[in-house]
């Protein structure tokens, strides 16, 4: 359950408001990475996404309804995200040889130098930006936002 303690002197706060800045807090941050990768990689957000998805994996594949859920996009969004980074030459599809009916996303060669290229210099600019969060994003407010972390695993108090 959601705390709400302000009695007790500890921070309280409305479920609802404080998700929607947790919302806001992680499209703020999601805009500024998605521009920064378009502007050096010529990449998306969930291209990037998924490429690093794909390069985590010990066969560099994963079923495709798997990397739907691990970037959180449901399965055709995922097989058009999969076309434009195949025609970039990134990742390539394969059909699962068991049961002839699995498709696998694969991340190529070039898929996997262009996360290697990016890795660093894109934690760099997540750095950055959180950094300069309240900088860039005055509206934001920290305390909903890590109230509703916070209370993530917290045990129902009541």
């Amino acid at each position: 359950m959601y705390m709400n303690r302000s009695e007790s002197g500890e921070a309280a706060g409305d479920l609802f408001d404080d998700w929607v800045q947790l919302a806001s807090f992680v499209a703020s941050v999601d805009t500024s990475l998605g521009k920064w990768l378009t502007d050096h990689h010529r990449l998306v957000l969930t291209e990037y996404r998924a490429l690093r998805q794909l390069d985590s994996m010990p066969d560099k594949e994963l079923r495709i309804n798997d990397l739907a859920h691990r970037i959180g996009l449901n399965q055709s969004s995922v097989t058009r995200l999969l076309v434009r980074l195949e025609t970039r030459g990134l990742t390539r599809r394969d059909t699962c040889s068991e049961d002839g009916r699995g498709v696998y996303a694969v991340i190529t060669a070039e898929g996997e130098a262009l996360v290697a290229q990016a890795r660093e210099p894109f934690r760099n600019h997540l750095d950055r930006t959180l950094q300069r969060l309240h900088e860039l994003y005055p509206a934001l407010d920290a305390l909903p936002i890590g109230r509703a972390l916070a209370d993530l695993d917290s045990p129902d108090d009541t």
